[in-house]
Order: structure tokens, then C-alpha cells, then sequence
């Protein structure tokens, strides 16, 4: 017997506890539940809080990698061994986002096809080998090959679990369930500023190696990952595993005190291709999502990436801007749990487009700042309400498309997203050549980039507390 054909084990819940009579035994019409409409019903229990904290601690893992990056490449960019210039720091940066955009396209065309939590847990291992294999690296060269196949990991795991998590979500609060597992880069985001903070500075020349050695963590994850996720039961119905797809429902139930009951059976629709993105039923929606990525990433990565490197120049110590980056950081996890409350309350699209014109006026205010005052207060604002505004990012992209495209669609539009960020570190350099190597014009720029993400979501479909298409 396979791993994936064990019946699943309910925690026993005492002798005097019974279970609760459902809350429904059909739909409207009359007719037995689905399994999806049996998920749909159940408040959050246990389980969705064991998937939620499983699938983000992995989620931390990803963040702490794409932050230490920033702290690492300032580290690098002063080591005598290497002496990077702008530009080479800019590439050290960019390769990865380049494997990110082929790793999302992949990984979510991977997960329709082999299950996502099968791709999760190989992404764990893949990047964190990688990230081992960066910290022993002695060449430039050596640096840019295991920094790109770090972001085929990256970008391959973050749409995969955004969409195992949305699957398994009730539908009332599935918008806040996601923005929560986002808000767990906000974890992995200060883990890495911490790290840069604390171990870089203080361990000597290796330092950054021994940064790069803790981001490869994530490959003893994998293990307990594997043992830990269900697989979407979306998923196993669409690959015709009913027995699969009803034991991991009924394990939700349990940990909810709802006893089961008998579902309809599942039809295995047809397939979609990859190709239906671009046809007249899904292209606008595909257009303004694809959008919306693409402007939100080249100001995040533009600016967060290139940030200790700057606070470095302005102020003249690398240890003091790794301070103002911990601090600016810190900032995220308040934007993400305003974001968690208001998005069910406003809904997806007004939540979005408001985080997104407040990272705007951000943006363009931290543009000004000349002192540490402003540089924190100003950085931590544009911290909470970007990050805010990619935890309703994640939540909306998967909600807006059909199981049987559901994480390819997602891939996509992230591997869009990974395109822009490939450009805006690149573009950096000389954004501070027009302002003679002062911040100002990046930011400007990067503020224009977020009012585009503004307007783009405003053409979103809404989608709060719907069902998710199969």
C-alpha cells in the first residue's frame, strides 16, 4: 500500500464527544452535496489550521531565501574575494527571478498534471540543495547557476501551495485563509533581515556563506512537508482517485465534528488546455491578472531587494541599513493581517486596489525621505500595504479559474509577475545614474508602477465567498 492509498488517521476527539449532525445533507436543488460543497460548509477546524501552518512554513522558508539575497549580495558585493560592481550585483539578483518566472510556469503546469503537493515538496528539496550549493560557491559564475536553480524552486512552490490552501479553504473564509498564508513571508521576510542583522556582520568573512547554509533548511522540511499536506482533493477527483478524494474530506469533517454523508459522484470533466488563458471566455481576466502581477513585482522586487544596498549608500554603514531593513520588515505582518480582516469584509478587488494606491503614495514619500526618520516611517507604510496587497494577490489568483486550469493559470500569471521582477534589479542601476546615485528616481518610478497594479485590479472579477469552479 502507497503513501497516497493510506487511510487517512482522524485524531480520536474522547469517548464523550459526538459528532455533529451536518449542517446540510443537499444543495439548493435538492441533490446530494459534492465533496467540494461538503469542504465548502465546514467552519475552520484544526485541519485547515495544520495545512495552513504546514504549507507555510514552507511558504517562510521562500521568503527567507528571496530576503537574504539582498542582505547576502551587499555581503558579497564588500567581499575582497569577489568585489561585485552595480552591475553584477544586479545579476546576482535578476538570475534568480529568472529561474522564479520558469519555475512558475512549470510548477503550475506540473501540479494540474501530478498534484500539488507532490510539487511542493519537490520544490523544497530543490532549492534547498541549491541554496548549499550557493554558499560553497567560489566563482561568479559559480553564484549565478545556483542562485538560478534556487528560483526554479521558488517560483514553482508559491503558486502551488497558494492554490493547494484555496482548494481546501471554506468558501467564506478563504480569501482570509490565504492572505494568511501569505502573511507567512512576512515571517521568512524578518528571519532573513534578522539573519542579515545578527550573522552576517558578526561571522567574518563567511559570514554570508554560513546566511546561505541556513536557507538550506528547507531540504530536512521537505520530509515532514510530505507527511504533513493532503493532496487537493480537486485534484483527485479529476484524476478519477474518488476513494483518495473521500478519505481526505472526511478527515476535514471529522476535525470539524460533522458526520459525513453520502456525495454525489463526481464527473471527470474534460481538460483545458493552457492555450484557453488567451481565448475569448478567460482573456480579460487573464490580461488584468497577468497586469497586475507584472507591476507589482517590478516595484516589490526593485525596491526590496536593492533596499539594503541603498540604506547602505545614504547612510554610509551596512550594518545600520541592515538595521532599517529589519525594522521596515517588521511592518509587513500588520499589513497583512489588516489585509486578512478587510478582505472578506470589502471583498478581493476593493482590498487590492486600495493597498496597491497606498503603496503608490508610499513609494513615491520614501522617494523624498532624507533622514532615518522618514526612511522608517515611510518604509515600514510601504512595507505593510505591498505586502498587504500580495496577500490579496494570492488569494484572488486561484479563485478566478477553473480547477482543470487552476495551477497552470496561477503559474502563469506568477511567472508574469517573475518577469518583471528579472527587469526592475536590472533597471536599478541606472535609475541611480539619472539621479546621480540617489534613490529618488527608482522610487518614482516604482510608485507609477503601483498606480498600473491599482488599475489593472480594478478589472478583476469578484469573487468573495463564491465556490470554485471545477
Amino acid at each position: 500500500m502507497t503513501a497516497a492509498e493510506r487511510p487517512i488517521t482522524v485524531p480520536s476527539r474522547g469517548a464523550s464527544a459526538q459528532p455533529r449532525p451536518p449542517r446540510r445533507r443537499a444543495g439548493a436543488d435538492g441533490a446530494p452535496l459534492t465533496r467540494n460543497e461538503r469542504l465548502d460548509r465546514l467552519p475552520f477546524n484544526r485541519a485547515h489550521r495544520k495545512l495552513l501552518v504546514a504549507s507555510g512554513i514552507g511558504w517562510a522558508f521562500d521568503a527567507m531565501d528571496v530576503g537574504l539575497v539582498s542582505f547576502v549580495v551587499a555581503a558579497i558585493a564588500a567581499d575582497p574575494h569577489f568585489n561585485l560592481d552595480s552591475v553584477q550585483k544586479s545579476w546576482v539578483l535578476s538570475i534568480g527571478f529568472i529561474g522564479m518566472a520558469l519555475g512558475a510556469a512549470l510548477g503550475g503546469w506540473f501540479a494540474d498534471r501530478w498534484g500539488r503537493k507532490t510539487v511542493f515538496t519537490a520544490t523544497m528539496i530543490v532549492f534547498g540543495v541549491a541554496n548549499g550549493a550557493m554558499a560553497f560557491s567560489w566563482t561568479l559564475a559559480m553564484l549565478l547557476a545556483a542562485r538560478f536553480v534556487i528560483g526554479l524552486g521558488l517560483g514553482a512552490e508559491l503558486p502551488v501551495a497558494s492554490t493547494l490552501v484555496s482548494e481546501f479553504s471554506p468558501a467564506a473564509q478563504r480569501g482570509r485563509i490565504t492572505v494568511l498564508l501569505e502573511s507567512f513571508w512576512a515571517v521568512g521576510w524578518i528571519v532573513a533581515a534578522a539573519i542579515g542583522y545578527f550573522v552576517i556582520p558578526n561571522t567574518g568573512d563567511w559570514g554570508w556563506r554560513w546566511a546561505l547554509l541556513i536557507g538550506a533548511l528547507p531540504l530536512l522540511y521537505a520530509i515532514v512537508a510530505r507527511r504533513q499536506l493532503p493532496e487537493s482533493v480537486r485534484f483527485l477527483e479529476a484524476q478519477g482517485r474518488d476513494g483518495e478524494a473521500e478519505r481526505s474530506v472526511r478527515y476535514f469533517e471529522a476535525a470539524s465534528g460533522v458526520e459525513p454523508v453520502e456525495s454525489r459522484k463526481a464527473v471527470k470533466l474534460p481538460k483545458i488546455r493552457t492555450r484557453e488563458l488567451f481565448g475569448s471566455r478567460y482573456l480579460g481576466v487573464t490580461v488584468a491578472i497577468w497586469a497586475t502581477w507584472f507591476f507589482v513585482n517590478f516595484s516589490y522586487y526593485g525596491a526590496f531587494t536593492w533596499m539594503p544596498s541603498l540604506l547602505a549608500d545614504q547612510f554610509g554603514s551596512l550594518t545600520k541599513s541592515f538595521g532599517y531593513t529589519l525594522a521596515i520588515s517588521l511592518a509587513q505582518l500588520p499589513g497583512y493581517f489588516l489585509a486578512a480582516w478587510l478582505v472578506e469584509r470589502w471583498g478581493r478587488r476593493r482590498t487590492l486596489s486600495v493597498f496597491l494606491a497606498v503603496s503608490a503614495l508610499a513609494a513615491f514619500l520614501f522617494s523624498r525621505s532624507a533622514n532615518a526618520t522618514q526612511v522608517l516611517v515611510f518604509g515600514m507604510l510601504l512595507s505593510a500595504s505591498n505586502l498587504g496587497a500580495w496577500g490579496v494577490l494570492y488569494a484572488v489568483t486561484p479563485e478566478i479559474y477553473p480547477t482543470r486550469l487552476r495551477g497552470a493559470a496561477s503559474g502563469a500569471a506568477a511567472a508574469c509577475g517573475r518577469v518583471a521582477a528579472i527587469i526592475a534589479p536590472l533597471l536599478v542601476p541606472w535609475f541611480l545614474s539619472m539621479a546621480g546615485g540617489d534613490k529618488s528616481v527608482a522610487f518614482v518610478v516604482f510608485a507609477v508602477a503601483f498606480v498600473l497594479a491599482c488599475v489593472a485590479a480594478l478589472f478583476l472579477p469578484e469573487k468573495t465567498g463564491e465556490t470554485l469552479d471545477d
